[in-house]
């Protein structure tokens, strides 16, 4: 099943995030922080604040990590289990 989504959205891997804040430092809406809970590799890993995303990409391509962010734009067509 898949949904059209109504606003943009970030969804971060906490298993695969290194916690570096790249992705925070370059967030012109400032609506992504490293979390304060550890990742199974004892990282810190980014998280969003689950509002006001404009979906720009700057988080994915400043991540050094592969799958680790994944942005949907407002309108794409996403599975219903990967994004809030």
């Amino acid at each position: 099943m898949t949904r059209i989504l109504e606003k943009a959205d970030v969804v971060i891997s906490p298993e695969h995030c290194k916690g570096c804040g790249l992705c925070v430092s370059v967030c012109p809406k400032e609506v992504l922080s490293l979390t304060d809970g550890f990742n199974s590799q004892g990282y810190h890993p980014a998280a969003y604040s689950g509002e006001n995303c404009n979906g720009c990409g700057y988080c994915f391509y400043a991540c050094p990590e592969p799958a680790a962010v994944t942005v949907y734009k407002k309108g794409a067509e996403v599975p219903s289990e990967e994004v809030a």
